[in-house]
């Protein structure tokens, strides 16, 4: 409770007026009303979650979340989210929840966490106990007329691994690359959307792409029913347009796309480590834009840590511009 505001448990009737709320503080996340419903009634396992809103006359004026990270190797690391509506900000409604989340964090075990911040908050977040460690670089891409080029940006000749015709799995037609067979894509590789694989084949996949993922805290492979939960049974995961790239039938790169309505968030792109060097990233990526464009999704975002040089590189080939910066701040949950 502060004076401004009063603080309460989120309930699944807020998902509409928390995505409003997370909307105008950061525009270019997407996750809609059902995946905020689900995440309410039935958090993910294993993540001691919470979810608090803070409320004025009647209006969502702020949120945080607040959850042991189940991908850290340390289990007592832990991380916060926080919203308040930039017309209540300077009230106490962000201290308030902040003070909620640590104190649950604590109750939990937890004695590192991480928010992040934006840089007009980081001051914020240093005020109160929080270290600046590593920067996110968020982009959008207009998909309007969304075309990578004749040969998606791929080099001709055997060290692409792609040729430069339509049999790079980059025609303009209704499959937009996902034919059966050698006709998507040369080298071995051949495009397929996601729902014609099976989720123990992509986990195994993400898990194996994952090793090298930049972090603020050392990994360990996600356990699988939090990934089946965030990613397999994820409301806004769009199977249609997210691909997979098989070799000898195994699935060795991938680009995950979610969507709410026109807009769509790239999830996760990644190749496993020993198929890395080939332009695989950039291939189903294309081939999910491609995809997302022809369905109706207007712009699509993704976020990279500003240290993922070869990632930022593809997204600029494609067209992507950079909108926003986050700042990852951490600090020790102290009694």
């Amino acid at each position: 409770m502060t004076a401004y505001s009063s603080i309460r448990p989120a309930r699944s009737d807020d998902a509409a007026a928390l995505v409003a709320l997370r909307c105008s503080v950061y525009p270019y996340l997407v996750r809609g009303e059902e995946t905020t419903r689900r995440m309410i009634l039935s958090p993910p396992p294993g993540e001691d979650r919470i979810f608090r809103v803070a409320e004025r006359d009647g209006e969502t004026v702020g949120c945080v979340s607040a959850f042991r990270d189940p991908r850290s190797a340390d289990a007592g690391f832990g991380r916060i989210a926080l919203h308040v509506h930039p017309s209540h900000r300077g009230r106490g409604i962000g201290t308030a929840l902040l003070a909620e989340a640590a104190a649950h964090l604590r109750s939990a075990g937890v004695r590192q966490a991480s928010v992040w911040a934006l840089p007009e908050s980081v001051e914020f977040a240093r005020a109160r106990g929080f270290d600046v460690s590593r920067e996110l670089r968020f982009s959008a891409l207009d998909l309007a007329g969304f075309d990578a080029g004749p040969a998606a940006g791929f080099e001709a000749g055997p060290a692409a691994g792609f040729d430069a015709g339509p049999a790079a799995g980059f025609d303009a037609g209704p499959a937009a690359g996902f034919g059966a067979g050698p006709a998507a894509g040369t080298d071995g590789i051949r495009l397929l959307p996601l729902r014609e694989v099976d989720g123990q084949a992509l986990y195994e996949a993400d898990v194996a792409a994952a090793t090298d993922e930049p972090g603020d805290v050392p990994s360990q492979p996600t356990p699988y029913p939090t990934w089946r939960y965030e990613i397999w049974e994820e409301p806004g995961l769009d199977r249609d347009a997210s691909t997979v790239a098989l070799a000898d039938g195994v699935i060795v790169s991938f680009s995950l796309l979610l969507r709410d309505g026109d807009r769509a968030w790239s999830d996760m792109t990644a190749t496993v480590p020993e198929h890395r060097g080939r332009g695989l990233a950039r291939l189903v990526k294309t081939a999910t834009l491609r995809r997302a464009a022809a369905s109706g999704i207007r712009v699509a975002y993704t976020s990279n840590d500003e240290s993922n040089a070869p990632m930022l590189a593809v997204n600029a080939r494609l067209g992507y511009r950079q909108i926003a910066t986050q700042f990852s701040c951490l600090t020790t949950l102290t009694d």
